[in-house]
């Protein structure tokens, strides 16, 4: 009895490890890729940075598509679409609002999916109320265009948060993410080359392309897999709340790397924001499937 008590609880704190390393790693991989997105533009470094993670997630699993059911192919299939789209939808966003306000915006997605799939609302509330302290999203100014990208990412992530976690139970290890991943990088070369400025293309050089590959492993590849393996122990309601530790992260990485010293705002928003992860972990487990 009191091991099976304890593996939902082992459960939650393994899953979310990985999501807090997860979350880590997307925002280290965020402040050193300035200098790409100097070079070839927001939307032209997301394309970059997922056409290599696909690339080696592909050569790396070697994924036989045999392997998979119809049913599971849709669904991996569904999953890089979501994730190229998401990515893409984003950059567009900040490149039209600042960050604070994109950002929030944008976790409207992992928020809705935690109040719909949860029993209490009570952590995703915390969450929300510290991720607006943090991002302070009232200092920027409106675009309805920019504001109409943000709300497409949010929509995206909920959606890529419930297939991530439908194709991990579906497949073994991280097969089902070894194709999500090039469906992805096609995904957001179509989008770049319609909508995201095609000039992208013309600025490349062995150079861009050399750190844009390792970037790639910074940033998705390691954030992907880990969040792919997250998602396999947590409930969806729990990963959503999580991830309202992202701002949070970004404002410990800007003052460690960057000497970005927060306001007592964004202090204020780093507690809500732990205190409803802490929540979130405590009651989100479910049994390890990997």
């Amino acid at each position: 009895m009191f091991l099976t008590a304890s593996a939902p609880r082992t459960s939650a704190r393994t899953g979310a490890a990985l999501a807090v390393a997860a979350m880590t790693c997307v925002q280290l991989g965020l402040a050193v890729s300035v200098g790409l997105v100097d070079q070839i533009g927001a939307a032209g470094s997301a394309w970059l940075r997922l056409a290599w993670a696909g690339v080696i997630l592909f050569l790396l699993v070697r994924p036989r598509l045999p392997e998979f059911t119809p049913a599971n192919l849709m669904s991996v299939v569904a999953l890089g679409v979501v994730t190229g789209t998401m990515t893409m939808l984003f950059m567009s966003a900040v490149a039209r609002l600042p960050l604070g306000t994109a950002s929030a915006l944008e976790f409207l997605g992992p928020l809705g999916v935690a109040v719909v799939r949860g029993r209490m609302v009570r952590w995703p509330l915390v969450a929300a109320v510290g991720v607006l302290l943090l991002t302070a999203p009232w200092h920027g100014g409106t675009d309805p265009v920019g504001v109409a990208f943000a709300l497409g990412a949010a929509l995206c992530w909920a959606g890529y948060i419930l297939l991530t976690q439908r194709v991990g139970d579906e497949s073994n290890g991280i097969r089902g993410l070894a194709i999500s991943m090039p469906v992805a990088g096609l995904t957001s070369t179509v989008g770049l080359a319609l909508f995201g400025g095609p000039q992208a293309f013309t600025r490349l050089t062995p150079e861009i392309l050399a750190f844009g590959l390792v970037l790639a492993v910074l940033l998705p590849v390691i954030p992907f897999v880990l969040e792919f393996l997250a998602l396999r122990r947590l409930t969806t309601a729990a990963f959503g709340t999580l991830m309202s530790l992202e701002p949070a992260i970004a404002v410990v990485i800007g003052f460690l790397l960057l000497h970005q010293v927060p306001a007592w705002t964004a202090l204020a928003g780093i507690a809500l924001v732990v205190t409803a992860g802490i929540g979130a972990e405590r009651s989100g487990g479910r049994p390890a499937t990997a």
